[in-house]
């Protein structure tokens, strides 16, 4: 817990400085990029690091709140501050119809069902014309004009800051959860359900929270998404996002605070540095992934816990020693 803490606090000091001293332009994107992700994978990782089951069709909700943001802010005015916690909100609305549905399967029943949502919405998203404009996707999602008028870098600047923001809220409330009593009681209900149901955890009520948190959270991620990039279409409920969401949360560590972090940061920035390898690009990243989950499964946070939990245990034999020695 304290190392979690700890660890958070400095990534967050990190970032508030990174747009102070890195003045490009392309630099300060990745950062975006990359706390954008964060809060996708937090949000994933809320329903498949604690409560154990692996959803393939999280990106709906990321969908909904993108799409929801394009269509207030342009066909009704409706400005961004306002787009991105209503987004939010209808996700959230969302994440209760779906999980009541889905939560009561368990296994490949679960897995199947929620790609099977998404991939409805994706569809619904295609076929639409008159609300999402179809394949051609809702173009032209404006940004506020304070922002605009700063000039390319220091927009980016601000939406930098706007998207740390939102990701300083979505690992707050990440955190609060996790280290609450309806977070042990996901966790217990992961290892297994059986005892958790036996000590009068009632598995369902605790998985729909942690789905309708991260739903929530997905849901303003997509509405961020949506201003930053002024383009919203059906293939933000495609599996690419899906895909990048599941390699974060896996190359960090699942079941951890800092592991959607780390995993964010290692994939965003690995992406653009295979950039440079173009055709072998996905080849070579496929291959950083396999080695990660065959040598590291548990994620970069399982290995830094283990040469932890080893490094303290040097220090208690250390300790001993020298205490055995000490009354001889």
């Amino acid at each position: 817990m304290k190392f979690e803490r700890n660890g958070m606090l400095i990534l967050g000091l990190a970032a508030l400085l990174l747009p102070l001293a890195v003045h490009d332009q392309y630099l300060i994107h990745l950062g975006v990029l990359t706390l954008f992700y964060a809060v996708l994978a937090t949000s994933f990782n809320l329903v498949t690091g604690y409560v154990g089951e692996f959803s393939l069709g999280h990106t709906a909700f990321l969908g909904i709140g993108a799409y929801t943001a394009a269509i207030l802010s342009t066909r009704f005015g409706f400005p961004m501050w306002c787009t991105v916690p209503l987004a939010g909100l209808v996700s959230m609305i969302g994440g209760l119809a779906i999980g009541a549905i889905t939560l009561r399967l368990q296994g490949p029943f679960f897995v199947i069902v929620t790609l099977a949502f998404s991939e409805a919405l994706r569809l619904v998203a295609d076929n639409w014309v008159a609300v999402t404009n179809g394949p051609m996707g809702i173009a032209g999602v404006p940004q506020p004009e304070w922002i605009t008028r700063l000039g390319n870098v220091h927009a980016t600047q601000v939406f930098f800051y706007i998207v740390l923001g939102i990701a300083i809220v979505a690992l707050y409330l990440a955190y609060r959860f996790v280290y609450s009593s309806v977070g042990r009681a996901a966790v217990t209900v992961r290892e297994n359900r059986y005892v958790a149901q036996s000590v009068g955890i009632w598995p369902f009520a605790m998985a729909m929270q942690a789905f309708v948190l991260g739903a929530t959270l997905a849901g303003v991620a997509g509405g961020f998404y949506a201003h930053y990039i002024s383009f919203v279409g059906s293939d933000v409920f495609g599996f690419p996002f899906m895909a990048t969401m599941i390699i974060m949360v896996l190359v960090g560590g699942k079941g951890t605070l800092l592991g959607p972090l780390a995993g964010a940061l290692l994939v965003t920035l690995l992406q653009e540095y295979l950039r440079e390898a173009q055709e072998l690009r996905l080849t070579l990243f496929g291959l950083f992934v396999i080695l990660i989950v065959l040598f590291l499964p548990r994620g970069l946070m399982g290995l830094v816990a283990k040469r932890t939990a080893s490094a303290r245990s040097r220090d208690g034999d250390v300790a001993a020693a020298g205490t055995l020695r000490g009354g001889a």
